[in-house]
C-alpha cells in the first residue's frame, strides 16, 4: 500500500468480501487503498442520484493516484468513462457520445475483477453492453456497491464541492 492512498476514516465493506478489501489488514480499515474506497464510496452514490458530473470528478480525482497499465487504473479510468457517458445520454441526449465513452469503459473495465472495492462490476459491464445496443437499458439504472444501490448523502456532494 502507497501510503498516500491510505484513509483511516473510510470504513470496511457492509457486506461481502470484495477484491481489494482484507480484514486482517490494518491501515485503512482493511482497503489496500484507503482513498480509492473512499472515492468508490462518493462517486457510486452520486452517480446513483443522477450527478454524473460530480461521480466523474470523484472518480477522476483518485485515478491521478495510479500509474498507467494498474488495474487501479484501469477501474478508476473505467468508471470515469462510465459517469461521463451517463452524463452524455441524460443531460445532452446524446447517444453516439455516449456509445463512444462507453466502449471505451468496456476496455478499460475488462480483467477488472467482478466485484472491486465493491462494485459490482459485472453489473456495469453487463449494463454499458446493452445499452449500445439500447440506450433505454440505462433508465433507472444505479450501480450497486457492497450489494445495495447507495444514494447520495450531505457528504458525498460536500466531498466532490471539496474536489472543486
Amino acid at each position: 500500500m502507497d501510503e498516500h492512498t491510505r484513509d483511516y476514516g473510510v470504513g470496511p465493506p457492509t457486506s461481502g468480501d470484495p477484491t481489494g478489501w482484507r480484514a486482517d489488514r490494518g491501515a485503512s480499515n482493511g482497503w489496500e487503498h484507503g482513498t480509492l474506497r473512499r472515492a468508490v464510496v462518493h462517486g457510486v452514490a452520486l452517480f446513483n442520484a443522477g450527478e454524473y458530473h460530480e461521480s466523474h470528478d470523484c472518480f477522476e480525482d483518485e485515478w491521478y493516484n495510479y500509474g498507467r497499465g494498474t488495474v487501479e487504473s484501469k477501474f478508476l479510468h473505467g468508471m470515469v468513462q462510465v459517469a461521463a457517458g451517463a452524463y452524455k445520454h441524460f443531460d445532452f441526449e446524446n447517444d453516439d457520445g455516449m456509445r463512444s465513452l462507453f466502449k471505451t469503459a468496456l476496455q478499460y473495465l475488462h480483467g477488472v475483477p467482478d466485484d472491486y472495492y465493491g462494485v459490482n462490476v459485472l453489473g456495469v459491464r453487463t449494463t454499458l453492453t446493452n445499452a449500445l445496443n439500447d440506450p433505454s437499458a440505462l433508465e433507472e439504472w444505479q450501480i450497486e456497491l457492497d450489494g445495495e444501490r447507495p444514494e447520495a448523502r450531505p457528504e458525498d456532494y460536500e466531498h466532490a464541492e471539496r474536489l472543486e
